[in-house]
């Protein structure tokens, strides 16, 4: 795999190659004896069927005599250059791994890199190669032609006609490292590969963020409508291995599967098998926050500025030129920006008697705003927003400047701001609470039916439980909204802390209700140490003189003085078997049952539904008791609620 690990792997050098020193005339020599000696050697590593569970194939990569100079292709690639011996050293590195390949009788597909140069090189085109593979027993469909963007691609018509006829030939095309290179998009569109492989940049940390699993989802989308195999590159951890798993990726390739080897084992090894047959699913980085991620550069419209030497009948021109301009930019020579220039204002002011005769030579300066509103272009849009509004009421008019390292960059619209603000928040109330930047209902539920969908493919029992904080309203009428919305993000940051992030799913469902769907073997203990947290942590948002007393006083609904105890923590659990529940409905309809229960408890409790669930004929759910007592043990603080017990 050329670019997953260090560059010695490779086949054909990335181009940073082009950065190394040239080589000495020993290097020269070195390369010289290799070309002739034949001293080249062959190293595979594996690329699995994620879906079928064994090896695809192998990538063939080269190295040059172990311990040489030249052994690793950086050097060896540099000195070919120099040399200007790169197509021969790579029709040695093609006959190499062909013959190595068939020697071994390895299974599947030979992935081998090719460069655009090599691919219009006669001696592949002149059916010397074909010779080659009908002597070794192979047979050109075993073989996948890894287009490798190592080059400029000078004459796009010129590779593609010569990708179209090598597949003439039978021959498999595939796109390497996309996302890295300039045009592997548009050969992806044209020649429509079998296999397209996603640079490791996107695949390392996927598990873990939410822009790079967002953009190999939707490649895997494009994948998906195109027919092609996608190949993750540079799977180096296991919960990459097991975000591309559950992404629906069909082939991964990196360390954490195999590393590259003279000898390669023909079967996968148990790392990766037992990562593919695990029960539990990743939860994937949440992207729906995203509204964290707009920043003012989400806003930048490019207008070409003015100089500040510039007259303003040149600035009346651009006005009068494009009548979509509202605010005109003044930046110096340097690229600072020194003001804005609003088109109402300078025309108002020229629309008076002889005030275009006596300003219009004058410098612009004149009638520019010059303290604009000046942001970075990564200050997030919420940020903007905040500094707009606490600004002096024409900045919404006119607009700020965006810059980039000091330097100008475009402009931001107050309109713009506005429209891209009301649509975060739209997509935050149904993707992520505003308050605690939580994913909501809408990924909540689509975690819950992925879990179920697991659970249908062997996949294992989880447990949905549901938080509520007992006492809340009272407590939000008493101390007021502010003090209560303290208390949802304590709870919110609590849940957080108690949860695995990659095995345990907490989202909130809004105002003080809470859900974690755990894969976690010690989920109660978990769901324990919440309960012992929030009593603990709930004290220092309670007044000295209500926690002396150990409640706050109140009203009830018709106006009555009523001592409220204070605020506690209740948890509903259901554990989830196979089968047991179809919908994220039916489960969400017992945990509020459950939840129910645990708030007849005095204080923080959690409260497990042991009954089987029943669906009617009208589509509802009921339970089963299992012992037939139906009764539930009583609880003291921190106690857990176990009823039903068989």
């Amino acid at each position: 795999m050329p670019h997953t690990h260090p560059p010695h792997l490779a086949l054909i050098p990335r181009p940073d190659a082009e950065t190394a020193a040239p080589p000495d005339s020993a290097a020269f020599r070195e390369l010289e004896g290799i070309l002739a000696g034949q001293q080249l050697r062959a190293v595979f590593q594996p690329i699995l069927d994620l879906r079928g569970r064994a090896y695809l194939g192998f990538e063939g990569l080269i190295r040059g005599p172990e311990g040489s100079p030249l052994e690793f292709p950086l050097q060896l690639f540099a000195a070919a250059r120099e040399a200007d011996r790169l197509l021969e050293l790579e029709r040695s590195c093609r006959e190499t791994i062909f013959k190595a390949f068939a020697e071994q009788h390895l299974p599947g597909h030979l992935f081998v890199n090719s460069s655009p140069t090599s691919l219009r090189d006669p001696a592949f085109r002149n059916g010397t190669t074909m010779d080659l593979l009908r002597d070794l027993g192979l047979t050109p469909s075993r073989i996948v032609i890894e287009v490798t963007e190592n080059q400029q691609i000078d004459d796009f018509p010129a590779l593609r006609d010569a990708l179209l006829h090598y597949r003439g030939l039978g021959y498999r095309i595939a796109i390497d490292d996309l996302g890295e290179g300039f045009s592997n998009l548009r050969m992806w569109s044209e020649l429509r590969p079998e296999f397209v492989k996603i640079d490791r940049h996107f695949v390392h940390g996927i598990a873990d963020d939410p822009l790079k699993f967002q953009l190999v989802r939707s490649m895997h989308d494009i994948a998906e409508t195109s027919g092609a195999f996608i190949i993750a590159e540079g799977i180096e951890r296991e919960a990459d291995f097991t975000t591309i798993r559950d992404l629906g990726i069909a082939c991964g390739q990196g360390y954490f599967i195999a590393r590259p080897t003279a000898k390669p084992p023909i079967q996968p090894e148990k790392t990766a098998l037992s990562a593919l047959a695990a029960g539990q699913i990743m939860v994937f980085p949440n992207a729906s926050a995203g509204s964290g991620m707009a920043t003012a550069r989400n806003l930048l419209q490019y207008i070409t500025p003015i100089s500040p030497l510039a007259p303003n009948d040149k600035v009346y021109e651009r006005f009068e030129m494009d009548p979509e301009i509202q605010v005109l930019p003044v930046v110096d020579d340097g690229g600072t920006p020194v003001g804005l220039i609003n088109r109402h204002n300078l025309i108002d002011r020229f629309a008076r008697p002889f005030r275009r005769e006596l300003y219009g030579k004058k410098p612009c300066t004149m009638f520019m705003d010059p303290a604009p509103l000046v942001v970075d272009h990564q200050l997030p849009v919420q940020e903007v927003s905040r500094m707009v509004s606490r600004a002096s009421s024409h900045y919404l008019q006119d607009g700020f400047v965006i810059t980039e390292n000091g330097r100008y960059a475009g402009v931001g619209s107050g309109q713009a701001l506005m429209a891209l603000i009301t649509e975060l928040q739209i997509s935050a109330a149904r993707y992520a609470n505003p308050l605690t930047q939580l994913p909501g209902n809408v990924p909540l539920n689509e975690h819950t039916d992925r879990l179920l969908e697991s659970q249908s493919t062997g996949g294992a029992a989880f447990a949905a439980c549901y938080f509520d904080i007992d006492n809340f309203k009272p407590f939000n009428d008493a101390y007021g909204y502010r003090r209560g919305d303290d208390v949802i993000q304590l709870l919110g940051r609590l849940l957080v802390g108690v949860a695995d992030n990659r095995r345990d799913f907490v989202g909130h469902v809004g105002g003080d209700d809470f859900v974690i769907l755990f894969q976690s073997d010690d989920w109660e203990e978990r769901c324990a140490k919440a309960l012992r947290q929030f009593d603990e942590q709930i004290l220092n948002l309670v007044e000295p003189e209500d926690l002396r007393r150990g409640g706050f006083a109140g009203e009830d609904r018709k106006g009555r003085p009523v001592f409220n105890p204070l605020p506690s923590l209740s948890i509903g659990a259901v554990r989830v078997q196979p089968g047991q529940f179809h919908t994220h409905h039916e489960i969400s309809a017992v945990c509020a049952g459950a939840k129910k229960q645990a708030k007849k408890q005095p204080g923080s409790s959690l409260f497990i539904e042991r009954r089987r669930p029943i669906l009617s004929p009208a589509g509802g759910i009921g339970l089963e008791e299992i012992d037939g007592s139906g009764e539930s043990p009583q609880s003291d603080g921190n106690e857990l609620v176990e009823p039903f017990l068989p």
